[in-house]
């Protein structure tokens, strides 16, 4: 007799990511939350994903722990050093106490970096003048390149030593790694340009070093994921078939126990990866002159505007998923118990949300309570992204005020 087709697993089910096993397949998304005014964890910050561990999420996603001083996108941004560790062991152990995971999201900004924030040179593949920061980013060496996959393998200890069931490593929006894989930035003409081999090499060499890392680590085990564009969706940027070819060699290099899959660039098409409203004015109101007049003139160009529909990526997504074997976490537009059900017949492990969870934290608890009518719990984000220029002072939704 033929075997029957294995069903769907439950997405409220536990599910193992590595060596860990979160109590159910959902992930608060790294969404910077603008909490740490001194590069530092604070009990605001400590709350903020408190609150998301005891609305039901599997694991929560602390956004962003830089690498390095120069690889914040500004110099508020935690970035790792031992300073750091005694205020992460406190915001891991708030998490643990509420029942979920919790996963540091490590990298380095590169061209996106805030030079001017941060004190500190930013790194590009080639020479980059950064409006944000009105300064040029620095063409990375050899040298600084060694530097940035060091600076990774001692974030991951660092995670560890910090109480991190996980680590994110930041492969995606151009940031560094993801700026070397792009044919539209990276102009090089050495062993890190040209062919996508070359151009591939910061990222699979990142996250060897952090295998590495871990593996060295002792009995403290802990999942190493990698947040990974499927495309920037600008012409010459990163395409859904490279994407595809860097993704086999991930998986095939060892290093990654889940890929999340994401899109867009910070540097030229942001919104690429939100879809829905572009809050250009809403933008141009957190910058000072002359950067907010400019944001008001042609802020447009920069934040095009997509419409927004419920699992927006899934279309590329299933792409992957039919090619790779690794575990897969769906993003984008993943909003209610329709869309997870979705993307667990589709064959994801997890699905990541963000914006819906900044709405409405207790979401994942709400719709779990429903049981079989929990598809019919509609969020209350909007898709506005009025949540987005909010990182700059303090991330909440201005919808519904959470989490506040």
């Amino acid at each position: 007799m033929p075997a029957h087709p294995q069903a769907p697993p439950d997405v409220f089910s536990p599910a193992p990511l590595g060596p860990i096993t979160l109590r159910n397949r959902t992930i608060k998304a790294a969404t910077f939350e603008g909490r740490t005014p001194d590069a530092l964890v604070t009990d605001d910050l400590i709350e903020f994903h408190r609150v998301h561990a005891a609305g039901g999420v599997g694991m929560t996603t602390v956004a962003y722990c830089a690498v390095a001083p120069g690889g914040r996108t500004e110099g508020r941004q935690i970035w790792m050093r031992p300073e750091a560790v005694p205020g992460l062991q406190r915001l891991t152990e708030a998490v643990h106490a509420e029942g979920a995971a919790i996963s540091a999201q490590i990298g380095h900004a590169g061209p996106v970096a805030d030079a001017r924030s941060n004190k500190a040179k930013a790194l590009a593949p080639i020479r980059f003048f950064n409006p944000i920061a009105m300064r040029f980013a620095k063409h990375a060496t050899r040298e600084d390149i060694d530097e940035v996959v060091a600076a990774h393998a001692n974030a991951a200890r660092l995670a560890i030593d910090s109480g991190f069931d996980a680590v994110e490593i930041h492969l995606g929006h151009n940031y560094l790694a993801s700026s070397f894989l792009s044919p539209l930035v990276n102009r090089r003409r050495d062993e890190f340009g040209g062919s996508l081999a070359n151009r591939a090499k910061v990222a699979r060499g990142v996250v060897q070093a952090v295998r590495r890392a871990v593996a060295d680590h002792g009995d403290n085990k802990i999942a190493v994921t990698a947040k990974l564009n499927m495309s920037d969706g600008v012409r010459g940027g990163i395409s859904v078939e490279e994407a595809l070819t860097t993704a086999r060699w991930l998986q095939d290099d060892g290093g990654l126990d889940a890929i999340e899959l994401t899109a867009g660039s910070s540097l030229v098409n942001p919104m690429y990866l939100f879809r829905g409203d572009a809050p250009v004015r809403e933008f141009a109101a957190v910058f000072k002159p002359p950067m907010s007049w400019g944001m008001r003139m042609t802020g447009s160009k920069f934040l095009r505007s997509y419409p927004y529909h419920d699992a927006y990526l899934l279309r590329d997504a299933k792409r992957f998923r039919a090619e790779l074997s690794l575990p897969l976490i769906l993003l984008g537009g993943v909003t209610g118990r329709a869309t997870m059900d979705t993307a667990m017949a589709e064959g994801f492990e997890f699905v990541a949300m963000g914006r819906a969870l900044l709405a409405e934290p207790d979401l994942i608890n709400r719709i779990a309570a429903e049981g079989d009518n929990g598809a019919a719990v509609p969020s209350k984000c909007t898709h506005c992204n009025l949540c987005m220029p909010s990182i700059y002072t303090r991330t909440y939704c201005v919808v519904t005020g959470a989490p506040n």
